[in-house]
C-alpha cells in the first residue's frame, strides 16, 4: 500500500504509525496536498469527565489523560487545526469531523473561514444518551462532510440510497481498557469506503483508541495519526496487532 503515499510530502512522518505529540504542531509539518482523507473525532470543549460513569462502565477501566478544551479557546483550537487541515488535504480529499451540538457553532465556522465546502452535514444516531431529567436526551452526533474541491472530490456510492442519518450502535468494550470516547468501527469503515481508494492515505489528528486506524488497515488504506497521550497510542497499537480484535470480533462488533 505505501507505493502510492507520496512519501516526501509527509516529511519526517513514518505511514502506518501513530506519532505521539500536540496535533497543533505536528500538523504544520505535514506538507500541503499530501492526504487523501481526513477523519477525526476531536474535543468538544463540554467539561467532559472522562471517568464518568455515564454508560454503566468501571471507571478504573477508562485510561488516564484525557485532554479536553477549555470553552473559552474553543474557536481559535478549531479554526488552527482546521486551517491546517485543509492545506494538507488534497484537491480530491475529503474530511469528516464529528462534534456535539453544543460548540457545533465554532466548527461551522472554523469550516467556512478555512476555505472548505460542505457536502453533507450527517447525523449519527446511536442507542442510548446520558440520563436526563429536565431536557431531552441527546443520542446523536453531528458529521460534517467537508471537501476542497467540489468537482474532484471523491465519492463511491455504496448503497443506492444513502441517507444523511447513519444508525450504528455504539460499541460495548465490557471488561476492557478503554478511552472515555471512542466511535464505533463499523461507522468509520463506512465513511472510509465512501470517500476514499484503496491504498490512499487516511489521516486522524485526534487518534484516540486507534479506531481510524484500524478501520484503514481493514480496507486496505494507508494511515497516519496523531495522538498526545501515550497511553491511549499503547492501546491503539494492541488493537492493530491484535487479529481477533481487528476484525471486529468479540466486543469490538457493533451487533
Amino acid at each position: 500500500m505505501k507505493s502510492r503515499v507520496r512519501m516526501n510530502k509527509l516529511g519526517k512522518f513514518a505511514v502506518n504509525k501513530i506519532h505521539q505529540g500536540d496535533s497543533l504542531k505536528l500538523l504544520k509539518e505535514l506538507h500541503s496536498n499530501s492526504t487523501d482523507l481526513i477523519l477525526t473525532d476531536p474535543p468538544f470543549a463540554i467539561e467532559f469527565k472522562a471517568k464518568r460513569a455515564n454508560y454503566n462502565r468501571i471507571a478504573g477501566n477508562v485510561i488516564e489523560g484525557y485532554n479536553e478544551i477549555s470553552q473559552e479557546k474553543y474557536a481559535e483550537f478549531s479554526l488552527d487545526w482546521i486551517t491546517e487541515a485543509y492545506r494538507i488535504l488534497n484537491e480530491s480529499g475529503s474530511m469528516y469531523v464529528f462534534s456535539g451540538w453544543t460548540n457545533l457553532k465554532d466548527i461551522l465556522n472554523a469550516v467556512d473561514e478555512a476555505g472548505f465546502k460542505t457536502l453533507n452535514h450527517l447525523i449519527w444516531k446511536y442507542q442510548f444518551g446520558v440520563f436526563t431529567k429536565k431536557k431531552f436526551v441527546t443520542s446523536h452526533y453531528h458529521v460534517l462532510l467537508l471537501v476542497k474541491n467540489l468537482k474532484k472530490y471523491q465519492f463511491t456510492k455504496l448503497d443506492h440510497y444513502p441517507e444523511d442519518v447513519l444508525v450504528v450502535n455504539r460499541e460495548y468494550w465490557k471488561g476492557e481498557k478503554k478511552t472515555p470516547t471512542k466511535l464505533p468501527l463499523a461507522l468509520v469503515k463506512k465513511l472510509i469506503l465512501y470517500s476514499s481508494k484503496e491504498g490512499d492515505l487516511v489521516l486522524d489528528p485526534f487518534m484516540g483508541s486507534g479506531t481510524t486506524a484500524v478501520a484503514s488497515k481493514l480496507t486496505k488504506r494507508n494511515f497516519l495519526g496523531f495522538e498526545i497521550v501515550p497511553d491511549y497510542i499503547k492501546l491503539a497499537n494492541e488493537r492493530l496487532s491484535n487479529g481477533r480484535k481487528l476484525k471486529g470480533i468479540s466486543h469490538y462488533s457493533t451487533n
